[in-house]
């Protein structure tokens, strides 16, 4: 009986030990052994592994990706102008050894160290960059820079930054209202130049269109009196061509249209003998043949200018 129990305790105290000396590593970590405190190995490697059961112990660190998220800070620019910078960061634990010996076993421990760390680099990279350079297409230089100091410095600690990012950055409460103001007013500036220059502009247009406006107008005017003048010409070239064939003809139609201009209102009253040249024709169509014979011919007889005012009896 004594040695059933003597036996169980041993295989109890060497599955004990045996629990004790072995361990896994998963392939998301890395691990650090320590005797007594002091480091004595670093695994990398994922699998079983065993060390020495009681005075050694495994520090486990993870080896994936880790973040950390800045507070919110505010930062003077190179135009002096405030700024409120929200970032976070991207690393990871490269060093175990180191990363034991300068921070400990936790990843509390280098919280504190990154957060001092990025807040300078951001300071000093920023202090150095206006407003528009930080919200511009320039940011990813500037977090580059930013990147670079803050890894070089890191890597004391046995971590590599892989990256660094703004989230935000905002203007202080005091000052949006101020940069608002300026930045209308620089608008309405803009605003107010490109008006005035499309004015101008416009009033170029004109001109020039009211010019070209006017020299077109003369010339068609110019060509318009010139065929005008020919036209005429034509005319009174044709008329007279027309009316020399035939000078009875000539004579009575001027009558014809003396009698028209004379009668046109129907209440023309004319004092005048009836033997009068204006009525010729009214006593036959033929008019005096004997003076239309003749080479000289008076001129045909216009109507009279003066027309009495008062009513008259019309000629018998």
């Amino acid at each position: 009986m004594n040695r059933s129990i003597i036996g169980l305790g041993v295989l109890a105290a060497a599955a004990v030990t045996l629990a004790s000396s072995l361990f896994t590593v998963h392939q998301t970590q890395q691990v650090l052994i320590t005797q007594l405190g002091d480091p004595i190995r670093v695994i990398e490697q994922p699998g079983l592994h065993w060390k020495l059961p009681f005075i050694q112990s495994v520090i486990t660190f993870d080896r994936r990706l880790l973040d950390f998220d800045a507070p919110g800070e505010e930062v003077i620019l190179g135009d002096q102008r405030r700024l409120i910078v929200d970032s976070f960061t991207r690393y990871r634990i490269t060093n175990p050894l180191r990363f034991y010996q300068t921070v400990g076993a936790t990843e509390q421990g280098i919280r504190a160290r990154l957060n001092s760390i990025v807040s300078s680099s951001l300071r000093r990279v920023l202090g150095n960059e206006p407003l528009l350079s930080v919200l511009s297409t320039d940011r990813p230089r500037i977090m580059g820079e930013i990147r670079g100091q803050v890894n070089t410095e890191a890597r004391q600690f046995g971590i590599e930054v892989v990256d660094v990012r703004i989230r935000r950055a905002d203007l202080p409460e005091e000052n949006t209202q101020a940069i608002l103001s300026r930045m209308q007013s620089e608008r309405e500036r803009v605003a107010r130049e490109a008006r005035a220059e499309g004015a101008e502009v416009a009033q170029r247009i004109r001109a020039g269109a009211e010019r070209e406006r006017t020299v077109l107008l003369a010339e068609a005017q110019a060509q318009s009196d010139v065929l005008r003048g020919q036209g005429e010409q034509e005319a009174i070239r044709t008329v007279a061509e027309a009316f020399s064939r035939d000078l009875r003809f000539f004579d009575f139609w001027r009558s014809m249209q003396a009698y028209r201009e004379a009668f046109s209102d129907g209440n023309a009253r004319m004092v005048m003998t009836p033997d009068s040249q204006f009525f010729r024709f009214f006593r036959g169509s033929s008019g005096e043949p004997e003076a239309l014979a003749s080479p000289a011919m008076p001129a045909p007889v216009q109507p009279p200018a003066t027309a009495s005012s008062t009513p008259a009896p019309a000629p018998q």
